[in-house]
């Protein structure tokens, strides 16, 4: 197969021609692949992809996402999950199946300003997206530095194999909580390393589009360089739920001024 390597790309344009298999942001016209987003096209042997420079967070079921409870019913909570649609997390979720409104108190366990990670649990484009909080590291956090980015610069920001983001943690000596909807959760015991991680996520997010960034940020962070690392550096997008799910123990939220 011939290989594409971060060719820019409008909506419209040929990518690539052959039998490959379209993957994101790319449909197939005849014998061609063509872009339908503004982004960055690849080609290897998984397929055809195009990461795109901007767009916002649409949810896609077994999403792994960072949210903030913003008021609730008798029945579930609503959560901002930095998308264009309010997500719901139903009571029964947390409470079990005997939850009952008159007796369990939902602003006990989660109130208002409260950030979570959730996962999407359903959504199909007619309803707003369904939350669960039924599985692993799933749930209320405690403390954490909050930073917002672009979803599309999510994959960039994990790496291929989750090497960006091991790279940042070990050097900073904290622990990123990342949520395919953009929200970042840092933790650590340093400030100096939290901070000196918070710039390097910003770095990620201002230079995705960019190549050697791998190098650039081990400069930033005084990571000795190695051999053959720093090419190709983008993730995969169906790495991103493995590499997202960070434990939550901890964690301090404050919002970023």
């Amino acid at each position: 197969m011939h290989d594409v390597k971060r060719l820019y790309v409008i909506p419209g344009d040929k990518i690539v021609e052959g039998n490959h298999r379209p993957l994101m942001n790319v449909v197939k016209s005849g014998n061609a692949l063509i872009a339908t987003r503004i982004g960055i096209a690849e080609a290897g042997r998984d397929g055809v992809k195009v990461i795109p420079l901007s767009g916002v967070y649409i949810p896609r079921i077994n999403d792994l996402v960072i949210g903030k409870i913003v008021d609730h019913t008798s029945l579930s909570w609503e959560v901002d999950i930095n998308s264009c649609f309010s997500a719901h997390l139903p009571a029964s979720d947390v409470f079990g199946r005997d939850f009952s409104p008159a007796r369990d108190d939902m602003g006990k366990h989660l109130a208002i300003g409260d950030m979570i990670t959730a996962r999407v649990l359903a959504f199909d484009r007619t309803r707003d997206p369904m939350l669960t909080l039924q599985d692993r590291d799933l749930g209320k956090i405690a403390t954490g530095e909050l930073l917002k980015i672009s979803a599309t610069r999510v994959p960039r920001l994990i790496g291929k194999r989750g090497s960006m983001i091991q790279t940042i943690e070990q050097a900073t000596h904290t622990r990123v909580l990342i949520g395919q909807n953009g929200i970042v959760v840092v933790t650590g015991r340093d400030p100096e390393g939290i901070n000196q991680a918070v710039k390097a996520i910003r770095m990620v997010e201002e230079e995705a589009h960019t190549a050697n960034l791998t190098q650039r940020i081990k400069a930033l962070l005084n990571v000795p360089d190695s051999p053959q690392e720093g090419q190709n550096d983008g993730a995969k997008p169906q790495e991103t739920a493995e590499s997202a799910t960070e434990r939550t123990e901890g964690l301090e939220v404050e919002s970023e001024k």
